[in-house]
């Protein structure tokens, strides 16, 4: 459970206090984890939904979108808004797009951007609400977590002595193939197939901006594609 823990404690800001005293293979298993955070979110997400189902959707909308930021500690948000300053002000300079993706500072693109991807899940949320289904927004934590191991097995890291270069040197190649596939597998079957092909397609367009733009990927992309695949899973599968 060390790597479980591990997980837990870097992607939330749920109340545990663990002191990891193992291996590095220990924080490199810990990624095989993300998605099980993902759920764990989901159900701490769904809980309040179910119980509180005869209030006005717009609040409880609310409340749950309030909670989600809160459980993450806006920490994928973060990385959001770092590419997007990124993305704007550092076209086509390698070099100055990393630098602006290390300044705590946000500039106007960012909250621009950030407004925009919480109106979208307030949004999802509402109409997901006033359907009574739960199980957009059980997986939509799952899958964006599992983006990032997509990410990790398909792209170079680009930050040297980043905080993921030790998860990437650890990580099981085999074991997160698998994860990835069991995550897909479940998406594909309760969400459907067009939720799976946007999606993939959405992270092939982060992976490819990122190469182009970066040479690759960094913990910030990384935050950026969980919130971005949040979005279109909630948003695609309310379409069905």
């Amino acid at each position: 459970m060390d790597a479980f823990f591990i997980a837990l404690q870097f992607l939330t800001r749920i109340p545990i206090h663990y002191r990891h005293l193992g291996s590095d293979a220990v924080l490199g298993r810990s990624v095989l984890y993300y998605p099980a955070v993902g759920l764990l979110l989901g159900i701490m997400l769904a809980i309040p939904a179910s119980l509180l189902s005869d209030t006005a959707p717009l609040m409880l909308a609310a409340l749950i979108l309030g909670a989600w930021v809160l459980l993450t500690g806006g920490l994928h948000l973060d990385g959001l808004a770092d590419c997007a300053d990124a993305w704007v002000g550092g076209y086509g300079d390698r070099q100055r797009s990393l630098q602006i993706m290390k300044d705590p500072a946000s500039g106007p693109i960012a909250v621009c951007l950030l407004v925009v991807v919480l109106i979208l899940k307030f949004a999802a949320l509402t109409t997901m609400l006033e359907q009574g289904r739960l199980a957009p927004l059980l997986l939509a934590p799952v899958l964006g977590r599992a983006a990032i191991l997509v990410l990790m097995l398909t792209t170079a890291y680009v930050r040297p002595r980043g905080l993921a270069e030790t998860l990437l040197q650890q990580l099981p190649i085999s074991a997160a193939y698998q994860v990835v596939a069991v995550c897909a597998l479940l998406g594909l079957t309760i969400l459907g197939l067009p939720t799976i092909l946007a999606t993939g397609l959405l992270l092939w367009w982060v992976r490819q901006t990122a190469v182009s733009r970066l040479g690759g990927v960094t913990g910030d992309v990384y935050g950026a594609a969980v919130e971005l695949v949040e979005v279109v899973v909630l948003s695609t599968a309310l379409l069905r």
